[in-house]
């Protein structure tokens, strides 16, 4: 394994595209949704950056996985991509861009609890506890006060909100058990063989709903194919691969640091571009849910032991 210290230019890069790119995906998804059925369109995005980041790792002379490797795959594909990006794409109908990213990142205080109850993480430190409690205070504002902005299916925020929640659930579960099984040596074949998995999973599942009835690609929009060009080649290629990267050159912890940045970036750009509401409500949610991942994430670092 490579061991050289990365360069300062290439830390910057790899975290300005989790920051800001991964930030951008949740206003992406709601402009690739106007005009396309969400499961598929969250389905194929995701089956072809696996599958093109699959094909040029095995093609840079990557061993082929295991079976047992691609049952691995498929189960941390359910539960990051399927039931993760799925439930977020399927509630951003019914609520904002800005409201999902915030109720996304209460993902790193799931993490904390889960990984505490499963004995893969030690206990919570008081400051882990306190940004729990933030956390549900963020996430009541939010319950409280839902954007007047447009969204597909207006009237169901609570629905929305509901789908995001357990997305991330979910998520943090899916996350737990990578923890302890890995498809490939590679994280980047790791990473190709989840979203192949994942996405398919999505379009399997977007097609048993219907998704496909009466849905013609005639119908989507220009906006709707430059979001998803970007969702594609930014949001899953680059921005993915941007941060398996990170979690091999830097601390996990730092390289989580995105959980907290991304909604401070979804809620500006919807705000920004797509007339998203931003009031006092929102914002104090957002406040309490920013401070909660941030103590559960550097609240949880214990300094190393010396012996």
């Amino acid at each position: 394994m490579n061991t050289a210290t990365p360069s300062r230019a290439s830390l910057l890069l790899a975290f300005a595209a989790v920051y800001v790119i991964w930030g951008s995906t949740y206003l992406g998804i709601r402009f690739a949704i106007e005009s396309m059925p969400p499961l598929l369109m969250a389905g194929s995005r995701y089956a072809l950056a696996g599958a093109a980041l699959y094909g040029f790792m095995r093609l840079r002379g990557e061993p082929a996985p295991t079976w047992r490797g691609w049952g691995v795959a498929l189960v941390i594909g359910i539960c990051l991509l399927a039931f993760g990006n799925g439930g977020v794409t399927l509630g951003e109908q019914y609520i904002p861009s800005g409201l999902a990213s915030l109720l996304a990142a209460t993902v790193p205080m799931f993490l904390a609890v889960l990984g505490w109850w499963s004995g893969v993480a030690q206990r919570p430190t008081p400051a882990v506890a306190l940004g729990l409690v933030c956390g549900l205070g963020g996430v009541y504002l939010l319950a409280r006060t839902p954007g007047a902005s447009h969204v597909a299916l207006p009237g169901h925020e609570a629905l929305g909100m509901g789908l995001v929640l357990t997305a991330a659930l979910v998520w943090a579960i899916g996350s737990l058990y990578s923890k302890r099984h890995q498809p490939s040596p590679s994280p980047f074949l790791s990473g190709g063989m989840q979203m192949l998995c994942g996405g398919l999973v999505m379009l399997v599942v977007g097609l048993i709903r219907g998704e496909a009835n009466g849905f013609e690609l005639a119908q989507v929009t220009t906006k709707s194919w430059v979001a998803y060009g970007y969702l594609v080649t930014f949001g899953s290629i680059v921005a993915f691969t941007a941060y398996i990267w990170l979690l091999r050159a830097v601390e996990p912890a730092l390289a989580g640091t995105y959980a907290f940045v991304n909604p401070v970036v979804a809620v500006l750009l919807g705000w920004a571009f797509a007339g998203e509401a931003l009031n006092a409500g929102m914002l104090g949610g957002a406040g309490l849910i920013v401070l909660a991942v941030a103590l559960v994430v550097l609240g949880g670092r214990r300094p190393a032991k010396t012996t």
